[in-house]
C-alpha cells in the first residue's frame, strides 16, 4: 500500500506528534509498505529518506503553546505536487482542524483519507468561529481515528461526527534497556545498571551524585527526580516541579532534579533557590539516545502536566523504560497509568502535594519496584506492533469503500 502521511508541525523541533508520525512510517516501512510523510521543515534540516519538506514553519499560538505550523501559497503549492507524484492510495492527515498543511492537504484532495486527532482542548470562540470554514476540508475525511478517549471527546464536541479510538503507539523495546547517563548512578534500590561516578552531564548546575556507586543513597536523603518537556511551555508544569523541588529538596539534602528538553535554562533556573541550583541539571535538548539514558538515570519520572494532553508520549516511554512515575492527575495520565496502577498520581497543579508523594515514593523502594512492573506490563497495549497494524485497517476500510487512489483536486 502506498500512503502519504501528513504532519501538521515543524520536523526540526521534537513533539508528541512528530514522533507518533515518525513511528508510525517506520513501523508500517517494516511492515513492507511506501510511505511519504509531507511536513514543515528549515531547508538545512537533515531529515529521514521518507520525509518531504514543505518548507519552513512559524511559530503560531495554537491549543495552549505555540506550535511551528506551515500554512500559505507556497506550502499549498508544495503539499498539491506531493499529492499528485505519489499516487497515495491512502492519506493520512494529522491534526487536520490545526492552520497547517492537514488542512491545506484536505482541501486540495480527493479519494481516501484519513484524519488522525491527538488535541484535547475546551472550546473557544476561535474554534466556534472556524468550524464551518474547517468543515469543508474535514467532510473530506471519510476515516476518523482519536488517540484518545480525550481527543475523541474533543472531536464530537467541537467539529462534530466521530472517530475510532486508536491510541499513540511507542516502540516498547527501543526504550526497554539502556544505561544510565554518566554521573547518574541509576535507580536507587534493586537496579544493576549503574555507571561510576564522574563529572555530570553537560548542562546548567549539578554535582556529583550524593551516596556511593551502589546506589544507597535512600538512607543519606538521595534520589533524583526526573522531567521530560518543554522547560518554557507552562503547560508541561516545570514550574509546579521545581517549586516541589524547593520543598523536597530542604527535607533531603541529596536529592537531584534531571531536566530535559527545549527551553531557556537560565530563565528555568533562576526559579529555583540559589543553594539549591547545584542540584538541578538542565539538559536542553537531547538526542533520542540520551533521552532514553535519562529515564533510566531517575528513581521517578515526573510528569506535572496542568492540562491539554490527549495521552502523554511522555508517560508511554517512561513506562517502558520501567521508571516508577508520578504524574498529575489529569484525565488523560489517569487513563493511561490505570487510575494509579501503573504510576502514582498528585492533584494537578499542587507542589504540596507532588512533593509529598514524591518523597514516599523515594524512601518505598518496593513500591516503585511494583509500580515499575505494572508499568511495563501495562505499556504493551501501546507498542507500535500492534498500534500500526490497527491503523492499516482502517487505511484498508477507507481505501476499500472509496474505490480509488488520492488525486489533487481543487484547492478550496
Amino acid at each position: 500500500m502506498k500512503v502519504g502521511i501528513v504532519c501538521p508541525y515543524t520536523w526540526n523541533v521534537p513533539g508528541g506528534v512528530q514522533q507518533h508520525i515518525r513511528d508510525l512510517a517506520e513501523a508500517l516501512i517494516g511492515f513492507g509498505h511506501h510511505v511519504s510523510v509531507m511536513t514543515p521543515a528549515d531547508d538545512d534540516a537533515p531529515l529521514p529518506p521518507y520525509v518531504v519538506s514543505a518548507g519552513r514553519a512559524v511559530p503560531v499560538p495554537y491549543n495552549g503553546s505555540v506550535a511551528r505550523l506551515a500554512f500559505g501559497f507556497l506550502s499549498a503549492g508544495r503539499v498539491r505536487r506531493w499529492i499528485n507524484e505519489g499516487e497515495f492510495d491512502v492519506l493520512h492527515v494529522h491534526e487536520p482542524a490545526a492552520p497547517s498543511l492537514g488542512l491545506l492537504a484536505c482541501w486540495a484532495a480527493d479519494g481516501p483519507i484519513v484524519g488522525t486527532f491527538h488535541a484535547s482542548y475546551e472550546k473557544s470562540r476561535v474554534v466556534s468561529v472556524t468550524a464551518p470554514i474547517l468543515q469543508s476540508a474535514l467532510e473530506k475525511i471519510t476515516g476518523r481515528i482519536a488517540v484518545s478517549e480525550a481527543a475523541r471527546k474533543t472531536l464530537v464536541a467541537h467539529l462534530g461526527g466521530d472517530a475510532v479510538l486508536i491510541p499513540n503507539g511507542v516502540a516498547t523495546e527501543r526504550y526497554a534497556m539502556a544505561e544510565p547517563l554518566p554521573g547518574w548512578p541509576g535507580r536507587l534500590e534493586g537496579d544493576h545498571r549503574r555507571s561510576p561516578l564522574p563529572a555530570p552531564p553537560g548542562g546548567v548546575g549539578g554535582r556529583p551524585p550524593s551516596g556511593n556507586a551502589d546506589g544507597d543513597q535512600s538512607r543519606s536523603g538521595g534520589g533524583t527526580l526526573g522531567f521530560l518537556g518543554r522547560m518554557d511551555e507552562p503547560r508541561k508544569g516545570l514550574q509546579v516541579l521545581l517549586k516541589a523541588f524547593e520543598i523536597l529538596g530542604r527535607q533531603r539534602p541529596g536529592l537531584r532534579l534531571l531536566v530535559a528538553g527545549p527551553g531557556d535554562a537560565d530563565d528555568a533556573i533562576a526559579k529555583v533557590s540559589h543553594e539549591l541550583r547545584d542540584r538541578v541539571v538542565l539538559l536542553g535538548m537531547v538526542s533520542e539516545e540520551d533521552k532514553i539514558r535519562a529515564y533510566h538515570s531517575v528513581d521517578v519520572f515526573v510528569a506535572p502536566n496542568l492540562g491539554g494532553e490527549s495521552f502523554g508520549i511522555v508517560l508511554a516511554e517512561a513506562m517502558s523504560a520501567g521508571a516508577p512515575i508520578l504524574a498529575s492527575d489529569i484525565e488523560a495520565f489517569d487513563r493511561v497509568l490505570l487510575g494509579g496502577r501503573a504510576g502514582a498520581l498528585f492533584p494537578v497543579g499542587e507542589p504540596e502535594a507532588l512533593a509529598a508523594a514524591a518523597g514516599e515514593l523515594l524512601d518505598d523502594p518496593a513500591r516503585r519496584k511494583h509500580l515499575s512492573a505494572e508499568a511495563r506490563a501495562a505499556v504493551r497495549a501501546y507498542d507500535w506492533s500492534s498500534v500500526a497494524r490497527d491503523v492499516l485497517r482502517v487505511y484498508e476500510t477507507v481505501a476499500l469503500g472509496s474505490g480509488g487512489v488520492v488525486e489533487s483536486g481543487a484547492l478550496a
